[in-house]
């Protein structure tokens, strides 16, 4: 299935400098920051941190790196919670940072890395307004223990900020963003509840997906997504309804790892382009939007991507090797639904977002489509939407998936 890398092209394939792996792997959290300084700025929303942050601030001292702490994280990461977090990191004279949590921490940490390398505000450097690779000098040393199992965020060049002024989310991509250590230590995972298990999941599901049918896809990424969706597949269940199964936590966690791989060297498509807007509106979490669109666009892109889309067909399980190829391809988005239906995703729908009234929601469907548009991920994706198309998508997402009163396809 993978596409061959021709001795005529060039490809850079990002990842960050170290990797360290498996339970107890936040004990090396103070080694690697020996090496890269004095005193860190470690970032991380309250609850994570009453969490862990005991086992961080103490691994940083035991190697002699004095600990800055900042825990204003808010879930979608905003440009005041970047700004504040560099106005700590300035004023109390850092020189590395260590994130401690998911995608909300990380993309936080890259920001202030961000800023305080880089003059501009954290706008100037949106893809919308700077380009891809749009940040011209790194971070300071960023050190990311991951405590999700989803956002592949400590292995991207990707930054989501929330620009509450505008109700929008944009996008940062920049390989000088990319994490110098990542610790994934599945012990840390354990504390993540079920909601969260599952919103995290299914985000990686979609990060390893987008990347295997992105028209940037070849060799390298095509080989960790399929390894993520094998690993999401048969783990996550089990993850979901038994937190305190390490080896099912371990497995989940790789394949998000994976996943992150995948898509930084092969981009996101039209779900993240649609995902964006819409739980920037609605006020729900990244990886549950991701997992309400996912199906619809499966759905709208197979005939672009048959081989592929077979392929994940076939590894969720939903049809098997003798299938015609377009067959299997019209059952991938049936082993999305059943894999989403596992983890209960769209019963979180009462508790994590803001539905509004068909006709609040329709208002915003225009910007909404804009707005995705403006993303440039819809680009990436092989089916090449239209205007309308996008709009279309939106409006179906509502009536099936997110209607309180309709009939939610989980």
């Amino acid at each position: 299935m993978h596409d061959t890398v021709l001795a005529s092209e060039t490809r850079t394939v990002v990842s960050p400098g170290r990797i360290e792996l498996g339970a107890g792997a936040v004990d090396t959290l103070g080694g690697h920051a020996a090496r890269y300084g004095e005193t860190a700025l470690v970032v991380a929303t309250e609850q994570i941190f009453e969490f862990h942050g005991d086992a961080v601030v103490d691994g940083l001292s035991a190697a002699g790196v004095d600990s800055v702490v900042y825990t204003d994280v808010r879930p979608d990461p905003t440009v005041e919670n970047i700004e504040s977090a560099h106005a700590l990191y300035e004023r109390e004279d850092c020189d590395l940072i260590v994130t401690l949590g998911g995608g909300s921490s990380i993309d936080t940490g890259k920001g202030v890395g961000i800023l305080a390398a880089n003059e501009g505000s954290i706008r100037d450097f949106g893809v919308d307004r700077a380009g891809y690779e749009g940040v011209p000098n790194p971070t300071p040393p960023l050190i990311a223990v991951n405590t999700t199992a989803g956002t592949g965020s400590e292995a991207t060049r990707s930054v989501v900020v929330s620009d509450e002024s505008t109700s929008t989310k944009f996008l940062i991509v920049s390989a000088n963003v990319v994490p110098d250590v990542a610790i994934e230590d599945p012990e840390l995972t354990q504390s993540l509840p079920k909601s969260h298990t599952a919103f995290t999941g299914i985000d990686a599901l979609t990060h390893a997906i987008e990347a295997y049918v992105s028209v940037k896809s070849y060799s390298v990424p095509d080989g960790y997504a399929e390894s993520a969706m094998e690993r999401i597949a048969r783990s996550l269940p089990v993850a979901w309804a038994n937190g305190d199964n390490l080896d099912a936590r371990a497995d989940v966690m790789v394949g998000q790892l994976q996943a992150g791989q995948a898509f930084t060297n092969a981009s996101v498509a039209l779900v993240h382009g649609l995902a964006r807007p819409l739980g920037a509106q609605l006020h729900i979490p990244h990886g549950l939007a991701n997992g309400l669109i996912l199906p619809y666009v499966v759905d709208f892109s197979a005939m672009a991507a048959p081989e592929k889309y077979a392929e994940i067909a076939r590894i969720l399980g939903v049809a098997d090797a003798h299938a015609p190829t377009r067959e299997a391809a019209d059952a991938a988005a049936d082993g999305i639904l059943r894999l989403c239906a596992d983890v209960d995703l769209t019963g979180y729908l009462d508790d994590f977002g803001e539905v509004p009234t068909r006709e609040e929601y329709l208002d915003v469907v225009d910007e909404m489509t804009q707005d995705a548009i403006d993303s440039g991920s819809p680009d990436n994706n092989p089916r090449k939407p239209t205007r309308e198309e996008i709009a279309d998508l939106y409006v179906t997402i509502y009536d099936d998936a997110l209607a309180p009163d309709g009939p939610r396809r989980s």
